[in-house]
């Protein structure tokens, strides 16, 4: 790793999932002294929050912060209100609460879940003088999400130049995506050349406590199709 001196900072937002785990391995790859934020949203377990901390370290990030942001309170998706998670195409067929909402978005889409991420995360790139801000989003094998669109990435950037004082100043942060047009498995093949531990991300939308898969929602099928894709021994731990 480079003399964290001599690099630039910066803001790493991770889950604690696949993806987020990837990306924090990608921006300490290219030499960033990264500072790691998870966001406690309400999420049905806490399993993932344990995994982004204790990946945090394994990756060699400077520090770690979680903050807490209620979105139960707001609900609106199945991973913050009483609302059943989608499971497999095999599944979900014969059981219309699991399927997308009518205009094509999964439940498990968390209302300005991104937005919000992405607020706290300018706020410490500011207060850390960060010049970059990473954030795993995927436009290919993801599950119709619009915060994970490049349009969506691109105008959060334009905000962030708008409304911080370093971004008047002439120090625009640079919203990172490095995974926005990977496949599942070209992730994966990248985070495994640079030695991700995959058994120790946590991608279910409902891990149990210990952090292990269902191995029936739609983001362990994606995980799952990403790893056969991939060529590479899913280290996946299934509750079942």
């Amino acid at each position: 790793m480079n003399d964290r001196a001599d690099s630039p900072r910066a803001v790493v937002l991770l889950s604690g999932g696949l993806d987020s785990a990837t990306a924090l391995a990608m921006a300490v790859d290219e030499g960033f002294e990264c500072h790691t934020l998870a966001l406690d949203y309400g999420q049905r377990h806490r399993a993932e929050l344990d995994a982004a901390a204790a990946l945090s370290a394994a990756l060699g990030a400077a520090g770690h912060r979680t903050v807490e942001v209620d979105l139960r309170r707001i609900g609106g998706s199945a991973l913050t209100d009483d609302l059943p998670v989608p499971v497999s195409s095999s599944d979900s067929s014969s059981d219309p609460s699991s399927n997308p909402t009518s205009d094509g978005i999964p439940v498990t889409y968390v209302p300005a879940r991104n937005t919000i991420l992405l607020a706290i995360a300018t706020g410490l790139a500011e207060t850390l003088a960060a010049d970059a801000l990473f954030i795993g989003v995927n436009a290919v094998d993801y599950s119709g999400y619009p915060d994970c669109r490049p349009q969506f990435i691109a105008a959060f950037e334009d905000l962030a130049r708008l409304a911080t004082k370093r971004g008047v100043e002439g120090h625009g942060l640079a919203v990172r995506t490095p995974l926005i047009h990977l496949s599942k498995a070209e992730i994966i093949r990248r985070g495994h050349a640079l030695g991700v531990d995959y058994s120790a991300t946590v991608s279910c939308y409902q891990a149990d406590d210990e952090g292990r898969a269902c191995g029936r929602c739609d983001s362990c099928r994606i995980r799952r199709d990403g790893f056969e894709a991939a060529g590479v021994a899913d280290p996946t731990r299934y509750a079942d």
